[in-house]
């Protein structure tokens, strides 16, 4: 399997190796050996749950600076919904859309229209695809990359729709380059602000796409500042018109929440969850066919939905309040049918690439050999005491017995075995003195 970027990652210097992050982690994709952590990267999806549980800060998001945009003769900054619940008191969006460009962006583009457009996609998906329920949100980076690894029966229940940041970016740069009678070549930079390190990573590393339609991901607490401070200084009196014309796209504002997806779609069989814990149980129960009946699942790996993703300045909570309070203020204007034929005209709306499943939780590529590793692990297993303590470095009992079959611990990476070995070996030495002449 190539290698691939990931945004996550340790610092070692930080990492104190106390086994916190190890517990959380959905895939299972972190140990501690030697005192430090370490991130297995064929098994991280970048959801970042360690970066919320480290209290020392040694897991951390990589993302791109703002001076990236100076690289760059033109630059289009995509909100993600998300930063709309980050500021108190924001009534008109249009101060934040101005602030964006107060920072250096040319133009903003918001993805809330984005996630309008892919309701309307989607709908369509909902429309012709009957036999094979519940489709599966594709929205949640994190949550696509999850169901390739633990849950590869459901990759045909993803729904084929594009994430609204992909959508944004294919529109952002054709209304741009149509506008200013420019060409679409390396001088054009967009760049999404993102509360997430999963679309960093699905923006470096696209899995449904050849190549992403966003050049680089900004954190919303990197811009955070910054953007307080222009709102304050926006004068009332003074929007450029252009932005009145964009930000109507409320109920995809609503996309930021957990279910708001999900209500953008005229159907009410449907199940929004948030939290990747969460999420994997229902998967679990998709996969054994107990939701056959649903439409639609829509799954976010961070409680509250993208308002709690790790890379936020605002409390997600405060935040999807907040969220909540903008759409139920606003209305959105349905898509006339001249914007309908430029959407089909300028967006590649569907995947380009199959999602290939990811084969890294088989044991060896030859079956009767991964069997007999399998009772091994098993037979191992069942000589663990079961606390799944942590303690080993491993997640699990389980996980710890699999790791020594794989040649990556060893049983005494087990305090409790360990225990055993030191006490057996006590009682030898005390046999072996007794045994020795003039030995007390």
């Amino acid at each position: 399997m190539s290698e691939y970027f990931h945004s996550v990652t340790l610092d070692k210097d930080k990492c104190k190796g106390c086994t916190s992050c190890i517990k959380g982690c959905p895939t299972e994709a972190i140990r501690v050996r030697n005192g430090k952590a370490r991130i297995m990267p064929e098994r991280c999806i970048d959801c970042g749950e360690c970066i919320r549980v480290c209290s020392y800060h040694a897991k951390v998001a990589i993302t791109d600076p703002l001076s990236i945009i100076g690289k760059y003769r033109y630059k289009i900054a995509l909100p993600a919904p998300t930063l709309y619940g980050q500021f108190k008191n924001l009534e008109n969006v249009d101060k934040l859309l101005k602030s964006l460009k107060m920072i250096g962006f040319d133009e903003v583009y918001e993805v809330a229209k984005a996630a309008e457009i892919a309701s309307r996609f989607i709908k369509e998906e909902l429309n012709v695809r009957k036999s094979r329920k519940p489709l599966i949100s594709s929205a949640c980076p994190a949550i696509v990359r999850l169901i390739q690894l633990r849950f590869p029966e459901l990759i045909d229940n993803i729904v084929n729709v594009e994430s609204p940041m992909e959508i944004a970016g294919q529109l952002a740069r054709a209304e741009f380059c149509r506008k200013n009678q420019i060409s679409d070549d390396n001088a054009l930079g967009v760049f999404f602000i993102t509360p997430c390190a999963a679309k960093v990573t699905a923006i470096r590393n696209p899995i449904t796409r050849l190549k992403s339609s966003v050049d680089g991901a900004i954190s919303i607490v990197d811009v955070y500042g910054s953007l307080v401070n222009n709102i304050k200084r926006v004068d009332d009196e003074n929007y450029d018109e252009t932005f009145a014309s964009q930000s109507s796209s409320f109920s995809g504002i609503g996309w930021a929440n957990s279910g708001g997806e999900s209500s953008s779609l005229s159907t009410d069989n449907f199940l929004a969850v948030d939290g990747i814990q969460n999420v994997i149980r229902v998967l679990e129960e998709i996969e054994n066919n107990k939701f056959t009946d649903l439409d639609f699942f829509e799954g976010l790996s961070c409680i509250g939905g993208c308002v709690g993703g790790p890379l936020v300045f605002e409390n997600g909570f405060v935040a999807k309040s907040r969220i909540k309070r903008l759409v139920n203020k606003q209305t959105s204007q349905p898509l006339d049918t001249l914007s309908i034929n430029e959407i089909y005209a300028n967006v590649d709306s569907y995947f380009n690439q199959i999602i290939p499943p990811r084969s890294v939780l088989k044991l060896d590529d030859d079956l009767s050999i991964a069997i007999k590793k399998v009772e091994l692990i098993e037979q191992i297993h069942s000589e663990f005491p079961g606390l799944d303590c942590g303690s080993c470095g491993s997640p699990s009992c389980k996980a710890l017995a699999e790791d020594i079959v794989r040649g990556y611990a060893s049983d005494l990476d087990c305090v409790f075995k360990l225990r055993e070995k030191v006490k057996k070996l006590a009682q030898e030495m005390i046999g072996l003195s007794e045994k020795i002449p003039g030995g007390e």
